[in-house]
This record gives structure tokens, sequence and C-alpha cells, in this order.
């Protein structure tokens, strides 16, 4: 007996045709179901970021834009998309290393945020000093 593999593009493609009798619907069903895989992919995506980012404001007080920018300037650096910035911070709270290039840009930007904050923090009491 001889098995007949069907990739699963196809086998839609397939079901299509048998259900509506046209090649076209298949494909646009084939086309549809991509993109619906594409937006999972970027749900998910998001959520591992919107949690990443969820740590880094408990972490360091500060707002939402300036944890994702913090996120996002890592990621910069590192060379490497922010969900995967985002899905090794979340790593590590796990207790999985952080990856040692990743673990050295975040170092750097949390210090750089520090020294920011702690320059705000200055020139306002200078400000409300006087």
């Amino acid at each position: 007996m001889r098995r007949t593999t069907v990739l699963q593009e196809d086998w839609w493609k397939l079901r299509a045709e048998a259900m509506w009798g046209s090649a076209s619907a298949g494909q646009d069903l084939v086309a549809l179901r991509a993109e619906n895989d594409q937006l999972r992919r970027s749900l998910a995506g998001r959520a591992v970021i919107d949690q990443a980012r969820g740590m880094v404001m408990v972490l360091t007080p500060c707002s939402r834009g300036a944890a994702r920018n913090l996120l996002v300037d890592v990621s910069r650096q590192c060379d490497t998309r922010l969900p995967e910035v985002a899905a090794a911070v979340v790593a590590a709270w796990e207790g999985k290393p952080l990856p040692e290039r990743m673990q050295r840009a975040l170092r750097g930007e949390l210090r750089r945020f520090h020294a920011e904050d702690r320059g705000r923090d200055s020139s306002s009491a200078d400000e409300s000093s006087r």
C-alpha cells in the first residue's frame, strides 16, 4: 500500500475545492490561514512584551512608556527582536540565565535610567528649595 503525504497548505486547497468547487476559494482559505497564523504569533509576542514591561515597571518604578523604551534599547543593543528580548527577560524571572550580551545591555540601560532619574530628582529638589 502506498501512502501519500499532503502538506497542510495543499490539504486546505483540496478541501476548499471539494466543498466549493473552486481552486480560488482554496487559495483564499490558505491565505486567510497564513494571515491567521501570523496574527497569532504577533499577539503571542505582544503578550510576552507586556509581561516583560510589567516586570521592568515593578523592578524599576517607572511608566509603561519608559519600561518599553528600556526594553527597546536593550533589543537594539543586542540586535535582537523585541519579543525575543522580552521572552528572555521573562525566562530569567523564572530562573533561566539571561544571555551575557543581553545581561550587559540591560545592566547598562538600568544604570542610564537610574542616572537620568537621579538627575531629575536633584534638579526638582533644587527648584523647590529656591
